[in-house]
């Protein structure tokens, strides 16, 4: 027999539940199947620890490797993209995703190594305990650890986001970043490759968003460096950005 203190008892634990608050852990993944599984693990080991409601997401951006099933087996939500679309459009599908399944709050990270969970967590914190709608973990504040060619490339479009966007933070090209609820329901970019990075800077600066930074640890291995944007990279990112806001600058 189901006694009044056991149903009691049981809306509690359900309130208790619901109450806890909601976090989705999106990667944006492609042909990362060599790694994606133990930042999946990672990821879990350090939330387990908390009392947020957490998911993590994995977005399989097309990949010709195993990285769907890998982090599967590694406890995460996997997406699939039928092909290759791009970081900027996986991280899109990841944060569409969050807000659709309503998360109080949503945090992407690359899928290659290279960001530290305890950071993850650490700006999940300090976005609930400060005034940022979009919080950058930035490699640069404490870049001990990053090549001076990182540095270089890093600080080069960062300057470009300033010139072009108005918009002065340190580390422009973080993949390391959260968001608050009204910046998943109010911000959108057009830009589908790595050039979404400064983009969603943008838009998010036109949204009326409050943009901050916080220091992270940036975490190289031959694997990550490997994988990462080369600096030639960023001169493509450069030729999109400029054309990008030529084209709206005329069309005002």
């Amino acid at each position: 027999m189901v006694t009044i203190s056991k149903i009691i008892c049981y809306n509690l634990t359900n309130m208790a539940k619901q109450s806890k608050i909601r976090v989705a852990l999106i990667i944006p993944a492609y042909n990362e199947a060599a790694v994606v599984g133990k930042v999946v693990h990672n990821l879990h080991k350090t939330f387990a620890k908390t009392e947020y409601d957490f998911s993590v997401v994995v977005v399989n951006d097309g990949s010709t490797d195993d990285t769907a099933l890998v982090a599967r087996k590694a406890g995460a939500h996997v997406i699939d993209h039928i092909i290759n679309s791009g970081s900027g459009a996986a991280t899109a599908t990841g944060l569409s995703y969050a807000q659709s399944k309503d998360f109080a709050i949503a945090a992407t990270l690359d899928a290659d190594g290279q960001h530290d969970a305890d950071d993850v967590l650490q700006g999940v914190n300090n976005l609930l305990t400060g005034d940022a709608d979009l919080l950058i973990g930035s490699r640069i504040i404490q870049s001990g650890d990053m090549s001076l060619l990182k540095k270089v490339g890093n600080k080069g479009l960062s300057l470009i986001t300033l010139m072009l966007f108005g918009i002065n933070v340190t580390d422009s090209q973080s993949g390391l970043r959260i968001f608050s609820q009204k910046a998943l329901k109010e911000l959108r970019w057009k830009t589908s490759g790595y050039e979404f990075c400064s983009e969603m800077l943008w838009r998010a600066n036109q949204a009326g968003l409050r943009i901050r930074e916080y220091p992270i640890k940036a975490i190289y291995t031959e694997y990550s460096m490997g994988k990462g944007q080369s600096n030639w990279n960023g001169f493509n990112i450069v030729k999109v950005l400029l054309r990008q806001r030529i084209v709206e600058l005329f069309s005002e």
